[in-house]
């Protein structure tokens, strides 16, 4: 059973790795084999479970909001309840539902519990930040949500620190809800600007750090080498955001750790993300069943390790 974390100032207990649901609609279209896959997730410990309205608009033929009716269908039809299970999803990102007005976030709201098939939606986050409303109206709106008992907490996904502090002092000055949670991109191979904007204020202000693209979309499980091709569907996206020669210096340090310790790389990515200040749980996901073990294996890495891994 992968073992399980408090989120801070809460109590909220959940895995400390929380699965990515993006790959419902994407990888996954077949209901049942998403039944089975999210049932084995769950009988290994992993109980919280990341998803957004917007996903996967980005599939050809799809419009946004598969991920969470998968959710929802398998919450449906299985024995598994929502008690069994923490939620978090998105608004301001999906295609007919873009922004944070607080029309939008009402309305947005009330479609993803509709496709979630839930009552309360655990975790909600403004998927990105809105600049063209004032941030207050867009808090207002979370506390609405919150008073009607839609929506448990709220977190900040893509903001830069400044915005963050702005939202948090906003919330303490005029009473409305705070948000406890950072979604931004952090991973052993992207480090910037979460280490040195982010992960102080995450820090200080005692809040979840829940970063996205932790395996930096499969390059640091080890399928990409050097020099070597790939079939792989999401290679245009990988070699533009992560094939450099400094990179891949890092993997092979990461291989080297993972062989010494005889784990998966991916292991070692997902421990070395959770030792660094500023993170909580990792945000990781798998489309096939065989691909779990990797995520979802105790490892323990010396301080030695550590340094290594980081290139000091």
């Amino acid at each position: 059973m992968f073992h399980q974390i408090t989120l801070p100032h809460s109590d909220l207990k959940v895995s400390s790795l929380c699965f990515g649901a993006n790959v419902f609609g994407w990888s996954i279209h077949d209901q049942a084999e998403a039944n089975r896959l999210l049932d084995e997730v769950l009988a290994r410990g992993v109980n919280f479970f990341d998803s957004a309205d917007m996903y996967v608009q980005w599939v050809e033929g799809n419009t946004g909001g598969e991920s969470e009716r998968a959710l929802g269908e398998w919450l449906r039809t299985s024995s598994v309840t929502h008690d069994d299970i923490v939620v978090a999803t998105k608004v301001g990102k999906m295609t007919t539902r873009p922004g944070l007005s607080p029309e939008n976030i009402l309305a947005a709201a009330d479609e993803s519990l509709a496709r979630l098939g839930v009552d309360t939606i655990d975790l909600y986050y403004a998927h990105r930040d809105d600049d063209t409303v004032p941030m207050e109206d867009t808090l207002g709106a979370f506390q609405r949500l919150i008073d009607a008992g839609k929506v448990r907490a709220i977190g900040a996904s893509n903001f830069t620190s400044a915005r963050l502090s702005h939202a948090l002092d906003l919330a303490h000055t005029h009473g409305l809800p705070r948000y406890v949670a950072v979604q931004n991109h952090y991973n052993l191979v992207a480090r910037e600007p979460y280490k040195s904007d982010m992960a102080p204020l995450v820090e200080r202000e005692g809040l979840w750090g829940l970063p996205y693209f932790s395996l930096a979309s499969g390059f640091l499980t080890g399928k990409y080498r050097r020099g070597e091709q790939s079939d792989s569907v999401r290679l245009e996206r990988v070699e533009g955001d992560y094939f450099s020669e400094e990179n891949f210096d890092t993997l092979d340090r990461l291989l080297a750790v993972a062989t010494r310790l005889e784990v998966a790389p991916a292991s070692v990515a997902l421990e070395w993300l959770r030792r660094q200040p500023g993170v909580t749980a990792p945000i990781a996901s798998a489309s096939r069943i065989n691909q779990l073990d990797a995520l979802l294996v105790d490892v323990t890495l010396s301080d030695a390790d550590l340094a290594e891994l980081s290139g000091a």
